[in-house]
């Protein structure tokens, strides 16, 4: 059975993967903002920290470290029109990334909004704490393009990125057309499934469990680049 961790897992499609995981018989560790924030009937170990701070995200790492290599990470945690699109949504999971022991397997959660953000770097500040139009749709684009760095450059570790879909959970809201219970089976298999079932085996941007089209600036090595020496740069955290 595998060991997974799933950040922002106290509500929504993180819960319901920690639950479904469990069931299987998968040790999950469940990551929440605050320890006043755990899910009910949670037979899960915890770590702790508020994503939009890099200091709190580091100190997530290093809780998570405590629990040994993980098998999956199901970088689940994110908001949507909020001050901190850019920090959650972008800089935590690359902070997570780069700080923690290298998994087998990671998960990122996009959104297929990131089809419109922005290519222009030039103009974006990763500590901005406004609600700014177009933060999130930028914040997605950058998590993927992210997701599919790690997948070119880390042999030894798949990694995804998964579109769940406009689901009716919280940040969805209660009028979202999707299917909430097909929001988080995506992840579970990937976090889960043996290797061969799954092609391609990294790199592979998905909605349903069926491959999906992502923004071309995603799968351009000199934007990955150009990406990953402004979140160097701004984190003081180096990717290997």
């Amino acid at each position: 059975m595998a060991l997974i961790l799933i950040t922002g897992a106290s509500t929504g499609l993180g819960l319901a993967a920690a639950r479904t995981l469990t069931a299987q018989g998968h040790s999950v560790v469940v990551h929440t903002r605050s320890p006043d924030r755990l899910p009910d009937l949670a037979p899960y170990a915890f770590v702790h920290g508020d994503l939009s701070h890099m200091g709190e995200t580091l100190s997530v790492a290093g809780q998570a470290d405590a629990f040994g290599r993980f098998d999956a990470v199901i970088h689940n945690a994110g908001v949507y029109r909020d001050p901190g699109a850019l920090q959650v949504n972008t800089v935590a999971p690359y902070l997570l990334t780069a700080a923690m022991a290298k998994p087998r397997r990671l998960i990122y959660l996009s959104s297929g909004y990131h089809l419109d953000g922005s290519t222009d770097l030039d103009g974006i500040d990763f500590a901005e704490t406004r609600v700014r139009p177009g933060a999130y749709e930028d914040a997605k684009l950058y998590e993927t393009t992210l997701a599919f760095a790690v997948a070119r450059r880390w042999a030894d570790t798949v990694a995804h990125v998964v579109d769940p879909g406009w689901v009716p959970t919280r940040m969805g809201g209660p009028g979202a057309p999707g299917d909430l219970e097909a929001g988080h089976r995506t992840q579970e298999w990937l976090a889960t499934a043996p290797e061969e079932e799954i092609v391609p085996r990294t790199g592979g941007y998905w909605y349903h469990r069926k491959v999906s089209r992502s923004h071309p600036a995603a799968s351009d090595p000199d934007f990955q680049h150009a990406l990953l020496e402004r979140l160097e740069a701004h984190t003081g955290v180096k990717l290997g």
